[in-house]
């Protein structure tokens, strides 16, 4: 599995920050992530200010935490139009299924081009994923 998805999965509940049309940070709560072909995907519904911003601004931050570690994560967040994805994303046990539904014209998945990420702890040295 993809070390960032595994790690963000750890988390549960991690937060991604967005610029808003005047550049000013936005961050809010998300907990869907999953591994498709060996990549890091998310996903948000076309109607929100997640989805308008990153739009505008692909350039995103995730950060997350669990036990005495967090993760951070950068990376340009790319829309892909694709019902395998979304379905994919709705299979995972993170998916928000309840929500969305492939083809509903409101569930939109993103790839993470090229994430980097780091993992770090209170007792130890920070690590690259």
């Amino acid at each position: 599995m993809n070390r960032i998805v595994e790690e963000l999965k750890k988390a549960k509940v991690f937060y991604i920050a967005t610029t808003d049309e005047e550049g000013k940070p936005q961050v809010r709560p998300f907990g869907s992530v999953t591994e498709i072909d060996g990549e890091v995907f998310i996903c948000s519904n076309n109607r929100k200010e997640f989805y308008r911003q990153v739009m505008n601004n692909p350039e995103i931050a995730i950060c997350g935490m669990y036990e005495d570690r967090w993760v951070r994560v950068w990376g340009k967040a790319v829309r892909v139009d694709d019902d395998k994805a979304r379905s994919a994303m709705l299979k995972d046990p993170t998916g928000p299924s309840s929500l969305y539904r492939v083809g509903d014209g409101l569930f939109e998945v993103f790839r993470i081009e090229n994430p980097k990420g780091m993992l770090f702890s209170f007792t130890s040295e920070p690590v690259f994923l």
